[in-house]
C-alpha cells in the first residue's frame, strides 16, 4: 500500500508512474468513478512524459503547504475565479455552465423557500438540480432550507439530488457530496448525483421532489 510520502522515494519516472497508478487503484469503488471522470490516469502518463510527476508529489508533501480546510462556499468562490481567469485567456464565455455566483444562488433559494416557509413541517424535503454543476446550488439550497427551519423551531431532513452532463464537473460534485457526511450518509449523498443529460438521459425517471433549483446552461447546444 502506497502513500504520497512513500511514492516520493521512487527512483525513476517509470517506477513512479507505475507505483502512483497502483496508489490510485487502492481507492474505493466510488472514488474510482471520480478518478475515471477526472482522467487522472491519463494525466499521470503526461506528467511522466514531462518528468514532473515527482515534483508535483513533492509540492503536496511540502511543509510550506498548510492551508486550513475550506467550506463549499469558499471552494466555490475559488473555482469561480479559476473559471473566470481561464475564460479571459481563452475567450470562452460559458462560465455559467460550471459555476453560478453564490449571491445568485442565495437569491434563488429565497425565492423558492420564503413564500412557503409558513407551511414547513418537521419532515424530509427533496431538492433537485437538473444541471447541478459542482453541486453548489444544492449545497446552498440545503443550508438555506435548514436555516429557515431553525428559525421556525423545526427539525427537517434534506435529501439532495442532481444530474450533470460534463464528466469533470460531475466528478467535482460527486467529490463534494462524498465529503459532506461520514459513513452511510456520505454514500447516500454520493448516490443521488448522476451523470448525463437530463433531457435525453434522465437517470431518475418517476422521482418527485419538493423543490427544484437550477441554473441551466442556456447557451450550450
Amino acid at each position: 500500500m502506497f502513500t504520497l510520502k512513500s511514492l516520493a522515494s521512487c527512483t525513476t519516472p517509470v517506477q513512479l508512474r507505475d507505483s502512483f497508478t497502483e496508489y490510485l487503484d487502492g481507492f474505493s469503488a466510488n472514488v474510482q468513478e471520480i478518478i475515471k471522470c477526472f482522467e487522472f490516469r491519463n494525466h499521470v502518463q503526461k506528467l511522466t512524459q514531462k518528468n514532473i510527476l515527482s515534483s508535483l508529489i513533492q509540492n503536496f508533501l511540502s511543509p510550506d503547504i498548510d492551508f486550513p480546510g475550506m467550506d463549499n462556499h469558499t471552494m466555490g468562490m475559488v473555482f469561480e475565479e479559476i473559471i473566470r481567469r481561464f475564460n479571459e485567456e481563452t475567450n470562452i464565455t460559458d462560465a455559467g455552465r460550471h459555476f453560478t455566483p453564490r449571491d445568485i444562488v442565495s437569491l434563488a433559494a429565497d425565492l423558492a423557500f420564503l413564500p412557503v416557509r409558513n407551511r414547513l413541517n418537521p419532515t424530509t424535503y427533496r431538492i433537485y438540480d437538473g444541471a447541478c454543476g459542482t453541486g453548489g446550488m444544492l449545497t446552498i439550497a440545503e443550508d438555506r432550507r435548514q436555516q429557515i427551519a431553525r428559525e421556525e423551531g423545526l427539525s427537517v431532513s434534506i435529501w439532495l439530488y442532481g444530474q450533470e452532463l460534463s464528466e469533470e464537473i460531475y466528478a467535482i460534485a460527486k467529490s463534494d457530496m462524498l465529503l459532506k457526511e461520514k459513513g452511510e450518509y456520505a454514500q447516500r449523498y454520493y448516490d443521488r448525483i448522476f451523470l448525463g443529460s437530463t433531457i435525453s438521459q434522465d437517470k431518475i425517471p418517476g422521482e418527485t421532489f419538493d423543490f427544484m433549483i437550477s441554473n441551466p446552461p442556456f447557451d450550450t447546444p
